[in-house]
């Protein structure tokens, strides 16, 4: 199937607070052409349709009817099954993160996907954060890697634990960059303003020694959404809520320095006594750059472009799978740690 000037006929599944910004951007992608989308609830979807100006369906099977491909931001208890209608139909799929509500929901949806030979993306849209993308060039083998992604209390999620509902950015995210597999899984938590755990930590350790230390809460009085990188060759700072971020490294032939490479010797000051040297005598600050985009906007635009070409999604269904089963072991953790 291809749409208007061969462009990927695209729609929504779900205009609710996330599925309202697809709607917003897939209408405006270069590479695709928004058929329109479908909600359960026809107030929501009149008011989004009259926003947005595009057109609310009437149902699922008339959405699938006319696309190529549509992303499902419903509820995470909905996934698997809306999914698998569309994946039997060999129309490819994003889904909003979880990929699905269990281990075996998310199998199905990748048998679907076999069965119907189409392709599915996963929304962990922090992989296309700006700030990550301007870090790529550096990143080199982290050993250390620290995430704080806090947030006040809303409703929304409120149906998953925090864990399911934030930290999975963060999962996801440590598992990209270090590659490697996962030896153990260390978590503590407490629900707080809701039945499910509000506020988690957990630390993974990986195969080949590296450690990351990850911090979710949804019942925050400020916003952050932070990761730090530490690795042999400097350290990376990122704020993923501005998509900013810097490198910080040695500066190359520093006097005073022995050549071991660990840390410095005292310098010698004006009047000849040594001084120790301060961290920007020491370290070269690199600002990270990126072509300033909407990571959402990223995200789709690069479902579209796997589907055009034929190539493998940045965030593959294994990938959420993968993420999924270390968020429910961290949720397991978390429960075998204190008894409520």
């Amino acid at each position: 199937m291809a749409g208007r000037a061969g462009l990927v006929r695209c729609g929504v599944v779900g205009a609710g607070s996330l599925g309202f910004h697809h709607v917003r951007i897939a209408r405006d992608l270069p590479n695709g052409e928004c058929i329109g989308f479908y909600d359960l609830d026809h107030d929501r979807a009149h008011e989004v349709s009259q926003r947005l100006s595009i057109p609310a369906l009437d149902s699922l099977d008339a959405l699938l009817e006319q696309a190529d491909a549509v992303v499902v931001a419903t509820p995470t208890t909905t996934h698997c099954e809306i999914a698998e209608i569309a994946l039997e139909r060999g129309i490819h799929v994003l889904i909003e993160k979880p990929i699905a509500a269990t281990l075996q929901e998310a199998d199905r949806i990748l048998a679907a996907a076999s069965r119907g030979q189409a392709m599915v993306q996963i929304g962990h849209v922090e992989r296309f954060n700006t700030a990550l993308v301007g870090a790529r060039p550096y990143l080199d083998e982290p050993l250390f890697i620290e995430s704080h992604r806090l947030a006040p209390f809303t409703e929304r999620g409120t149906d998953i634990a925090v864990v399911l509902d934030l930290m999975i950015h963060d999962v996801d995210l440590v598992a990209s960059l270090v590659g490697s597999p996962i030896e153990d899984i260390q978590a503590a938590g407490i629900p707080v303003l809701t039945p499910s755990v509000d506020i988690a930590n957990a630390r993974i350790r990986f195969q080949g020694g590296a450690v990351a230390n990850l911090t979710a809460s949804r019942v925050s009085t400020d916003r952050m959404r932070k990761l730090r990188i530490f690795q042999r060759s400097g350290y990376l700072s990122l704020n993923l809520a501005d998509g900013t971020g810097e490198f910080l490294r040695l500066k190359q032939d520093l006097p005073g320095f022995g050549g071991d490479g660990f840390g410095p010797k005292m310098l010698a000051g004006s009047n000849g006594r040594a001084q120790a040297a301060d961290l920007d005598t020491l370290v070269e600050r690199i600002t990270l750059s990126a072509e300033p985009a909407e990571p959402l906007r990223r995200e789709l635009e690069s479902f579209l472009d796997s589907i055009v070409a034929g190539t493998t999604p940045m965030v593959t269904a294994q990938d959420g799978r993968d993420a999924l089963a270390t968020a429910l072991e961290i949720e397991d953790r978390i429960m075998t740690h204190v008894t409520y």
